[in-house]
């Protein structure tokens, strides 16, 4: 049976705050949930779609992608080297809600993947959100947040099940109740908050989290210009720039340094690392965005060439949730 949950009540649970001065739990030595599991707490927490399972909301555009003179410095991956690369990119909002207003705080984090499709056809992805961080230190504890989602709404007993979790659990409360409203898709800055392992021609490695630096300006609503915006505004706003000019984003890979958690997504690495230029992403073209494309373009962040490898737990289920959402939505 379908679970049905309003956007009203995704919206409460999502934005509820509670008083909280704990530390964060301490991260399990390994997660216990698998792929489906966590796809599974995707549907309880924002319902069944045969959408994505989550950022089921998104606009699809096109581009082009040039590497930096820096990039194969530190990576031998095919598309960091000096050939440029075609790029096909999906703006979206936060939860597996389809339909949910772009004005909502429940749509934060705004998404943002890219698959880059070499000449000869070899391609590889990133995904990345508008936080530098994830709430969670583990896949266990995300599920666990999902559920407790799932569990609250405005009817149920205080303090509910998403009280409990923040009260004990301060980065997820703040993931969920510090971001703000962006104007534009363009005009935000975008995170790759999981850790990749570089390795160059010569085999000298790093451990790196991705950042996508937006250069139209950082630009955010207040709460009343964000109550008068329409349901769709984000993806009405994001057509009307591509038709007027290129959005352009750069593409870092901030360096971990030792003592650095690389297996910690919820820990932010400091802004004083180091950040490599990997490289310039220029959007140039909307896409047809019918619901058969949307369906049918699939990005996985296991889907990494020689020289890039998955380094923290986490998004190993992670990119094995991919293809299971994918299966269901189709």
């Amino acid at each position: 049976m379908k679970k049905n949950k309003s956007t009203r009540q995704i919206i409460f649970a999502l934005l509820i705050s509670v008083a909280s001065g704990a530390q964060i739990n301490a991260q399990v030595a390994k997660d216990t949930s698998s792929s489906k599991d966590l796809v599974n707490a995707l549907h309880a927490a924002f319902g069944e779609h045969h959408a994505r399972a989550v950022h089921s909301k998104g606009v699809i555009l096109e581009g082009t992608f040039t590497p930096s003179k820096d990039a194969a410095a530190i990576t031998k991956a095919f598309h960091l080297q000096k050939q440029s690369s075609k790029v096909i990119v999906r703006f979206s909002d936060f939860t597996g809600i389809p339909d949910i207003p772009d004005n909502s705080g429940a749509a934060n984090p705004r998404g943002l993947g890219i698959k880059f499709i070499m000449p000869d056809g070899r391609t590889t992805d990133i995904i990345s959100h508008s936080f530098n961080g994830f709430p969670t230190a583990t896949s266990d504890e995300f599920r666990q947040l999902l559920i407790a989602i799932g569990e609250s709404g405005p009817d149920a007993p205080k303090p509910n099940a998403v009280d409990k979790f923040l009260a004990t659990h301060p980065v997820a409360k703040k993931f969920l109740t510090t971001q703000h409203i962006p104007a534009s898709y363009a005009t935000i800055d975008y995170f790759g908050v999981n850790t990749f392992q570089f390795t160059n021609s010569k085999g000298k490695t790093h451990y790196i989290r991705y950042q996508l630096i937006n250069e139209a300006g950082d630009n955010f609503l207040t709460a009343e210009q964000s109550a008068k915006q329409g349901a769709n505004y984000l993806i009405d706003e994001i057509k009307q720039r591509i038709a007027k000019s290129a959005v352009k984003f750069k593409l870092y890979a901030q360096i971990a340094e030792a003592g650095d958690d690389t297996n910690n997504p919820s820990v932010a690495w400091p802004d004083a690392r180091k950040k490599v230029l990997l490289g310039e992403i220029i959007v140039t073209t909307l896409s047809n965005n019918t619901m058969q494309e949307d369906k049918a373009f699939v990005i996985n962040p296991g889907n990494v060439p020689d020289g890039i490898a998955i380094a923290d737990d986490m998004l190993k289920i992670r990119a094995g949730a991919y293809p299971i959402s994918v299966k269901e939505r189709q």
